[in-house]
């Protein structure tokens, strides 16, 4: 269970959404999304499809997802992703999205890194 609450943290990350703003979408406090998200609460399987749905993913991302074939964290912290291996090995309907999500977070760590020197 904590695998899936830590890949749903990491999907929500990617798509740039706060804790509130997944809280509000599931019309729930502040508090109940983030002991969901810690894994402190059971996660329901429909509150699984919600988030999925609010994250425009497939429930099967958020419970396959697997970040050390995607993410490899070179010098300095900053994540350099292996597209290639993972196109090779990911095929779904989201797949382009879902590169595209990856690459604005690639980017936005290159940044935070860069005004971090």
């Amino acid at each position: 269970m904590k695998e899936i609450t830590e890949n749903i943290k990491k999907f929500r990350e990617l798509k740039n959404y706060t804790r509130e703003i997944m809280a509000d979408k599931l019309e729930m406090s502040l508090s109940g999304y983030s002991k969901l998200e810690r894994g402190d609460v059971e996660l329901t399987v429909n509150k699984l499809y919600k988030i999925a749905d609010i994250l425009e993913i497939d429930v099967s991302q958020i419970l396959n997802f697997d970040a050390s074939k995607i993410f490899n964290i070179k010098d300095y912290g900053v994540a350099n992703v292996d597209i290639q291996s993972q196109t090779n090995n990911y095929s779904d309907p989201y797949k382009d999205k879902y590169i595209q999500i990856l690459e604005a977070e690639v980017e936005r760590l290159k940044k935070n890194e860069l005004n971090n020197l």
